[in-house]
């Protein structure tokens, strides 16, 4: 087996099998430098390095000068959005849109020979890298009860296969439908119908996992769950707070953004427990300066945050913002503001008497000279806009966190105004307009009701199961069949012992995908795999080449339309499987007409606008060149929440108890600059110097030293949430600028560590980002246990 995978791996000689006894491995690891700004040649070098490494030079650089174009398709990896104005002739995109697009455009295929040829057992030794490498999936392949082997299967006994087991079950709430980011506005809407009319609100997604928490902290205070400001607000602002997030290697195309409102004026001020390359500067590969000269300084000030220390962070500024407000009366707070739009403000003023700077700043893990110096910029500017990313949302008071910079931003009146509100930075592709689409767990009345009306069937009304509840609902087998429409769920998912174990209890696991990934080898009693198009893939239906629609991060609907050859002709779209599954599994009892979405995107679009408001003259507006801003009433200033009314209301919130036992430590799992989500690009980190390893763990030197360590040594790391013992063997040691008692590791290779009930307060997300780990010297017996856990 070995010797095959090495020999027949499309040519890549890089990739080794572990043995079964120790599937854990470390390569040659090299530290480099720790790099203090982002992007210039070296991203323009490793894109196109991807591009020769996935055989696809000539197809794939035809086809990144159509990313993100009018007229072409959009960008696979992040949704920052794209420049309402002109946009560069140069290109759109970034060094990881650039991957992401490599490995969609590759040449490499996996086909039912491959499968023939390698058990899923064999498979299963690889790590999420080398499985990602196998290129482009081509054919649906089936994996019988007890087979050992993935088999090739027609595409209509698939769609059988799925019906039969959909109809067998007792209740269709057995059933439950994920979604990855990157599905189109059109099919997800089609697939949150089927589900529905199927029977089911069961439509746990990727937003449970990076931004639920974003939303469930908004929707109640500003009444929407989206960001108020638009790319143009960037340019033209005073401020830009960036917390928990890294443009670098999270929305590179962000950093040119921020560099041209650093241009026109604009304080940065970053926020976040590492140093990151992206916060710190940005060399424009487009301009003379980025590649002769240093570039542009990104952040203004930087404010070495502990883990969660970020409430303690906040209020230390609030107070501050008093003093200055006290010292400068009506010229630090928008008394009118808080007049007209807010409510609770005295009740929040209150709450600091209870508080210390002193203390404040201690937890926090930030000087109270930096803390000074950050509310002095903030004091008399009133167009400011807060970023964050999942080193918020994933925390346990995530939701309170990002209640309390609303709190900051009404002191200020810096929301519902040019320049100034909320920007939470969303991940994949489209992961905005899922939700838009209505793939919730948690459908609103009013939603259903709009369902019930066009389409004559009464939607369930019972909230469904999100990502966490479905794992647990799987494990004590209330869930007997999941279908994931693209994603790595296991990979994605926490708790990846107890995960893996809910999904093999399973009667099917069914998987939409372009690759072979981790899900695909740890499954159902029966599996199958669906292999689809891409955002790339030209897609034909009845003899026309297609376009389908997305949402970006602010709310700006657009089309995309590939260009590419598929790889196989064995190919379906996304919007036509799910109108197969519909049709194979509700026959003659469906009331939608499935025929007709299957023949026609127009006619999706169509009654898309019929059941989502702001979708008027959807066909119209969407061939439109730039696309079009979906209504966002906070965006201008107009609060409308069911409780409140009118008023913006002052959140209370607390401050967390982080309190360590001597020999734990912190962890938050993050990505390396080559990985986008659960998609591992290459080995190496550049901007934080890691080079040829993923299994590391960044710790600050005292630390280190603490615990008689040495940069180097290799650990196992442990979580001992709900008496449990979770372990994560074999990481190097690396000394790193990073608070006292705190930890950062890559994922998905310490979600093992993270309990299925460490969650986010309110919005149910795993808290990734706030890990209690202890860290003791390798053990080489340690896998004798590991395999018996």
């Amino acid at each position: 087996m070995k010797e095959e995978l090495n020999d027949k791996n499309n040519g890549d000689k890089n990739i080794k099998v572990p043995d079964a006894e120790n599937p854990y491995r470390l390569l040659d690891l090299k530290l480099t430098k720790v790099e203090d700004w982002a992007a210039g040649v070296p991203a323009v070098v490793a894109a196109f390095s991807d591009l020769i490494e996935e055989k696809t030079l000539v197809r794939g650089t035809k086809a990144l000068f159509k990313m993100n174009q009018a007229g072409g398709f959009d960008c696979p990896s992040c949704a920052w959005p794209d420049p309402d104005d002109e946009r560069s002739a140069l290109g759109e995109y970034c060094e990881n849109g650039a991957k992401a697009l490599a490995e969609e455009a590759t040449t490499k295929k996996i086909t039912a020979d491959f499968f023939k040829e390698n058990s899923v057992f064999e498979l299963s030794k690889l790590d999420d890298y080398q499985i990602g490498k196998m290129g482009r999936l081509s054919d649906p392949m089936y994996l019988p009860k007890n087979g050992t082997h993935y088999q090739p299967i027609s595409w209509d006994d698939a769609f059988k296969k799925i019906a039969e087991h959909l109809n067998a079950l007792e209740s269709p709430d057995e059933a439950a439908f994920y979604t990855s980011g990157r599905t189109s506005n059109e099919a997800s809407f089609l697939y949150q119908l089927f589900a529905k009319e199927y029977g089911t609100n069961n439509m746990p997604d990727c937003s449970n996992m990076c931004h639920e928490t974003s939303g469930t902290a908004l929707r109640p205070t500003i009444g929407i769950g989206k960001g108020t400001v638009t790319l143009d607000d960037f340019y033209d602002t005073d401020v830009i707070v960036i917390i928990g997030q890294n443009p670098g290697t999270n929305a590179p195309r962000m950093m040119s953004a921020l560099s041209r409102g650093k241009k026109n004026g604009a304080k940065i001020i970053a926020i976040n427990p590492l140093p990151e390359a992206g916060l710190m500067g940005f060399r424009n590969p487009q301009e003379i300066n980025g590649v002769l000269r240093s570039g542009v300084k990104l952040a203004d000030l930087y404010l070495p945050v502990k883990i969660n220390g970020d409430m303690a962070l906040l209020k230390a500024l609030e107070i501050i913002l008093f003093e200055l407000e006290k010292k400068n009366p009506g010229k630090v707070f928008d008394y009118e503001f808080i007049k007209e739009k807010t409510t609770g403000y005295d009740a929040y003023l209150k709450q600091f008497d209870d508080y210390n700077l002193d203390d404040l700043a201690l937890l926090s893990g930030v000087s109270k000279e930096l803390l000074y110096e950050a509310a002095e910029i903030l004091a008399f500017k009133k167009r400011i806009i807060v970023c964050w990313g999942m080193g918020l949302t994933q925390q346990p008071n995530g939701v309170d966190m990002i209640q309390e910079i609303l709190n900051i931003l009404l002191l200020k009146g810096s929301i519902g105004k040019p320049g100034a509100g909320v920007c939470p930075v969303r991940g994949h592709s489209n992961v905005q307009g899922n939700r838009t689409m209505m793939i919730d767990e948690k459908p609103t009345a009013e939603q259903l009701d709009r369902l019930q009306a066009f389409y004559g069937f009464n939607p369930p009304r019972t909230h469904g199961y999100d990502v966490v509840r479905a794992i647990k609902a799987m494990h004590e087998e209330k869930i007997k069949v999941l279908f994931c429409m693209g994603g790595n769920f296991l990979s994605a998912t926490p708790d990846t012992t107890y995960t893996a174990s809910a999904l093999r209890k399973l009667n099917l696991t069914v998987c939409v995908s372009t690759k072979l990934n981790r899900s695909h080898l740890v499954h159902g009693q029966e599996a199958l795999i669906l292999p689809t198009l891409s955002r790339s893939d030209i897609d034909i239906v009845n003899g026309e080449a297609q376009f389908v629609t997305t949402e970006n991060s602010m709310g700006v609907v657009q089309s995309s339309k590939g260009i590419l050859k598929p790889v196989s002709d064995n190919l379906i779209n996304e919007t036509q499987i799910v109108c197969k599954m519909a049709m194979a599994t509700l026959g003659s009892k469906s009331v939608v007409n499935w025929q007709k979405y299957h023949d026609s995107y127009d006619a999706v679009r169509d009654d898309i606008e019929k059941c989502i408001p702001g979708f008027e003259n959807y066909n119209v507006r969407a061939r439109e060149k730039g696309g079009f801003y979906l209504p966002n009433a906070a965006r201008h200033g107009q609060f409308i929440t069911k409780k409140f009314g009118d008023r913006v209301p002052f959140t209370l919130t607390s401050i967390p108890n982080n309190a360590l036992a001597p020999d734990e430590y912190l962890m938050a799992t993050t990505r390396t600059h080559d990985q986008f989500n659960t998609t591992i690009y290459g080995l190496d980190d550049r901007y934080r110097g890691i080079k040829n390893e993923r299994r590391v763990i960044f710790m600050n030197q005292n630390d280190i030293e603490k615990a008689g360590l040495k940069a180097g040594d290799k650990v196992d790391l442990f979580n001992y949430d709900d008496d449990i013992e979770r372990i994560a063997p074999l990481f190097i040691v690396v000394k790193y600028q990073i608070p006292e008692k705190n930890a950062v590791t890559y994922f998905p290779e310490t979600n093992v560590l993270v309990s299925v009930n460490n969650v986010v307060k309110d919005s149910n997300m795993p808290a990734s980002k706030y890990v209690k780990i202890k860290i003791k010297k390798h053990d080489p017996k340690i896998y004798e246990k590991i395999n018996q856990l």
